[in-house]
């Protein structure tokens, strides 16, 4: 297990309250057994019984005579998708099993996902509305909450405009709950709407869409099995994605794969590896221009790809040319053998993957670690086929999906971005005038500039006002499934907190926003359901949607995330406006007609073919998946469909695109998931062209590249008569003047896409991908010190970037970094963060079920050896973990460890209800607070963002620890 457990007695002293009426006084579920006499047909016997039957005896007999329903519902955890069957009767989730049939998790879960059942019987869940009324929490109906609070929306919005308002959704939506929220945002008129996402994969999103076209997992956890060599570097999937880890273990050992782990601390996946590479945190550029190094000076590189599908390769030589083994040992700490070894495997030996997670993104050079990522892919030829690829393994349940439909302060739904022409497109798909919605905003300026980002909400409550660039500062935050303790810099966060004059937290539990401030008025706890309550769609991580059906009601006086949306935009007065075009019953919007909204607007990412229905067919015919390929079989409904319809999925749902298992496969047909790279940055630059040069997908007419299809293109190919009339009168009333204009993104009747691939022709184009990004801070990714790094004798040829403003804030990052050069003496140790395979994001729900909570009572420091001997601390004492900013501090429990080098600490993010040693458990509503509490990390993590996302430093930091 991560840490020493303590010992029966003292689990069941500290949880006896969870235990009572379950297992005979608190024997743990061995002794139970045992004691039982229970041998294998004891537990047979015991598995038909229902779950429900242990029950208190207020609730009545059970009728054992009521039938077992069995629903098909998505774990709510990790992005993985693993189906859950849920036995139902009258009305109670009685039973749970991993389903079988899926061909993601295959009769598995984890610990979180085999717990998930616990969440629909509310221990610890708001049961009703509450307020803080001068600092006592006080019920309220429903009805009173929504009034109370779009007043005061409306108030401020008058006073202070509509970007005062921070709207903060979540990773935990449906892909519906994601969308309406950000329909919600433009109808209310701002940017500010964010996620999860900013905070743990924006940098990839930004980064691989800079580079291939779109800013997601190329391949699947599936596809893993393919592969002969495996790097997972900045990622510890046996603990962050247990499930999706078996299908990298299966490729393992089918393929005798090569599996090498690149990361500071010696993880639990790292012990599976067949080489593990340590280095220092934060030098994953150096190590990726180490391996390009000997990749280019042994001619390794796939000359051939590079040729026909890179642009800009030259210029990373340059770069890469710098980094030569002597330089790469002296910033990274990793010899010369052992990366030229790691180097000729995973460019020899294919095909090749790399996997990473937040371990590389969470960092001030976030997008440019993707990049280089990226790029060590394309050098090696290592993408657009089986077994290779850039296998991003995103964190919650639907981040994928939410950050596809628009819950981003930079984007409308499918990543159109916020210009004119994307706010045209989406205005003609809800059927409301651009005018009239321009109206909604402060100005078009602001129309059309990013949002206020999650990671620095806080600042645009605290910066004196005229350094944010909008009308007002940040009066009111509303937070729909988010946790409070995922920002770093928490001190600052907290008083923005305070600061504020409304806080909305909806939610199933109160979070840790209800309770790490002092406020004392103008909080409101609205009670969420979980998506076990309600039906919809969410997106893995590979890009499949998965439709679910609501396995009971919502419990208690618990709404969906559709009725609290419909129930704010009908106070807030634009109602009619947003709702015109899907269906409500009641006060509920209906999924099903939510999705068919997304189907005929999301054009551009090819959210387009997977209808309710198709995707519900996928969910009834699991079974006939194949585990590797994702492909239907022969003579069964979904015969040659990929499981999920991973986007794109071109077109209509008529049109019965399979889906695209495998981003950019030139091997396939666009009409069976085939694909090229995006043509996304012109055709060409600086003399070279931007296209493929013969390279092309199969079946195509064009075999060369070619720029994204529009109805200029259509006609110079002699194509255009092959729209329908009926597709050329939509397009146009879309072009007006200039109908020539009109692309496949925006074409509401799907004609240009149709006849593009009739034709052979994926609609984006056929473009090379990016080493050089021209457009970003550094167009060819360059290794820059973090703002807090011990090794200041790096600063002056390695500095961080330079200061500027981004995201309507300043930016700083070299300047703090030289205040910083003196901190490395009083703070030696660099200090990371990450997973336990027990917890989930900030904790909250985790924290608040009972199974989990008995695996992982203590928040904790790991701490090496050494490091640990020089402090004279001890196994499981107390210690302060002292931060260089705010005079942070929080007080855990030392895990002495060689998991971490001499000068390296690690603690998991997903404690809070301490607050630099004060256990803060009575500001909880009472019943609500969770079984376990601890010590939020980021309570110590600093300053830093990335440029190009605002993406929070939390992987690279420094600190001192002291005993307690």
């Amino acid at each position: 297990m991560l840490i020493k457990r303590s010992e029966g007695k003292a689990a069941r002293q500290r949880l006896s309250s969870t235990y009572q009426g379950l297992s005979g006084g608190g024997l743990d579920r061995r002794a139970f057994l045992r004691q039982a006499g229970l041998g294998g047909a004891g537990l047979a016997a015991l598995g038909g019984l229902g779950l429900g039957t242990v029950r208190p005896a207020a609730a009545g007999a059970t009728d054992f005579g009521q039938p077992v329903q069995r629903i098909k519902n998505i774990c709510t955890h990790c992005s993985v998708g693993c189906t859950v069957v849920a036995e139902v009767q009258n009305g109670v989730w009685v039973g749970q099993e991993p389903a079988w049939d899926s061909p993601i998790n295959r009769g598995t879960h984890c610990a979180k996902g085999a717990s998930v059942r616990e969440l629909t019987h509310g221990d610890r869940r708001l049961k009703y509305p509450l307020k803080l009324v001068d600092g006592q929490w006080q019920r309220l109906s429903w009805d009173q909450a929504i009034e109370e609070i779009g007043e005061k929306l409306l108030e401020i919005r008058r006073k202070s405009g509509p970007d005062s308002v921070f709207w903060l959704g979540s990773a935990k939506f449906s892909n519906e709950g994601a969308y309406l929220m950000r329909k919600l945002a433009a109808f209310w008129g701002t940017n500010t709407i964010d996620h999860q996402a900013r905070i743990c994969h924006s940098t990839t999103v930004a980064g691989v869409a800079n580079v291939f076209g779109y800013g997601a997992q190329t391949n699947s956890y599936n596809d893993i099995r393919n592969s002969r060599s495996i790097i997972i570097m900045g990622g510890n999937p046996a603990e962050a994605h247990p499930v999706a880890m078996q299908h990298v273990l299966s490729g393992k050992e089918m393929n005798r794969a090569n599996m090498i782990v690149i990361d500071p601390r010696f993880t639990r996946t790292a012990a599976h590896a067949t080489e593990y590479v340590r280095i220092r945190p934060g030098t994953d550029i150096p190590v990726i221009w180490g391996l390009l190094w000997h990749i280019f000076e042994n001619g390794w590189e796939d000359k051939e790809f590079i040729r026909q599908r890179v642009y800009g390769m030259d210029d990373v030589r340059r770069e890469v040319a710098k980094w030569h083994p002597a330089e790469v040992l002296r910033v990274t700490g990793v010899p010369e053998a052992q990366l030229k070894r790691v180097a000729q495997i995973f460019a020899t030996q294919k095909p090749s993957t790399l996997i990473w997670c937040m371990g590389a993104t969470q960092k001030t050079v976030g997008t440019a670690n993707v990049r280089a990522f990226s790029i060590l892919l394309m050098a090696t030829g290592n993408l657009g086929a089986p077994g290779t690829g850039a296998n991003i393994f995103r964190g919650h349940t639907n981040v994928q999906g939410a950050t596809d439909l628009g819950l981003d302060v930079t984007t409308l739904p499918a990543y159109y971005g916020i210009d004119e022409n994307a706010w045209r497109h989406w205005c003609r798909v809800w059927d409301v005038p651009y005018e009239w919605m321009v109206s909604r905003f402060a100005s078009k300026a602001l129309m059309e500039t990013p949002g206020i980002p999650t990671t620095r909400w806080f600042d645009a409550v605290l910066l004196p006002k005229e350094q944010v660039q909008q009308p007002d500062l940040l009066k009111a935050m509303i937070a729909v499934g988010h946790g409070g303790n995922t920002v770093s810099r928490m001190p600052e966060a907290i008083k923005g907190m305070e600061k504020l004059e409304l806080l909305v937290v909806a939610d199933p539990h109160p979070t840790n926003m209800s309770s790490m401030s002092d406020r004392r008025n103008g909080t409101y706890l609205l009670p969420m359901s979980t998506q076990f309550e309600c039906a919809g769609s969410r997106t893995a991580s590979n890009r499949s949607l998965q439709w679910y059906e609501p396995v009971v009601k919502p419990i208690f006086e618990s709404k969906t995330d559709y009725e609290l949306l419909y129930r704010l935009a009908e106070k807030l007065g634009f109602a009619q406006e947003m709702f015109k075009t899907i269906e409500v019953r009641g006060k509920e919007p209906v999924a099903e007609s939510i999705l068919r909204e997304i189907n005929r607007g999301a054009i551009s990412t090819g959210y387009s073919g997977q209808s309710p229905e198709r995707l519900k067919l996928h969910m009834q015919h699991q079974a006939d998946f194949d585990v590797v390929t994702l492909r239907g079989k022969a003579g069964t409904p979904v015969a040659g469909e990929t499981y999920g319809l991973p986007w794109p999925c071109w077109g209509t749902p008529e049109m019965k695109h399979p889906g695209s298992h495998i981003l950019y496969n030139t091997h396939l047909h666009v009409k069976e998931g085939g694909g090229t790279f995006r043509a996304r940055f012109g055709v060409e630059r600086n003399g070279q062209t931007l296209l493929a040069e013969g390279s092309y997908s199969k079946g195509s007419e064009i075999t060369d590249g070619y720029p994204e299809f529009t109805v200029a293109v259509l006609k110079k190919l002699g194509w255009y008569d092959e729209l329908t009339e009926r597709e050329k009168e939509i397009i146009a009333r879309i072009g007006g003047n200039d109908p020539d204009r009109v692309s496949w993104s925006t074409d509401l009747s799907f004609g240009i896409i149709r006849v593009a691939m009739e034709h052979g022709c994926v609609p984006y184009g056929n473009a090379k991908a990016r080493g050089n990004a021209w457009n970003l801070p550094d167009p060819v990714p360059v290794h820059r010190e973090p703002i807090y790094t011990p090794r200041t004798d790096l600063l002056a040829e390695y500095p961080a970037i330079d200061d500027r403003r981004g995201f309507r804030m300043p930016h700083l990052a070299k300047s703090v970094q030289l205040r910083s050069n003196t901190v490395a003496r009083s703070f030696p140790i660099v200090l990371t963060s990450g997973r336990l395979v027990e917890y989930e994001g900030g904790g909250e729900e985790t924290r608040s079920n009972k199974w989990l909570a008995e695996l992982q009572q203590d928040m904790f420091v790991e701490i090496n050896t050494a490091d640990a001997a020089e402090r004279g601390i001890r196994e499981g004492q107390f210690v302060w973990v002292d931060g260089p900013e705010n005079g942070a501090k929080v007080k855990v429990k030392a895990l002495v460890t060689e998991r971490v080098a001499k000068g390296v600490a690690f603690m998991p993010y997903h404690f809070g209800g301490w607050w630099q040693g004060e256990d803060r458990r009575r500001h909880y509503p009472p019943g609500t607070d969770p079984i376990v509490l601890g010590e939020s990390a980021n309570t110590v993590t600093t300053y830093g963002y990335d440029p190009v996302t605002a993406m929070q430093e939390t992987k690279v930091t420094l600190c001192q620890i002291r005993a307690a």
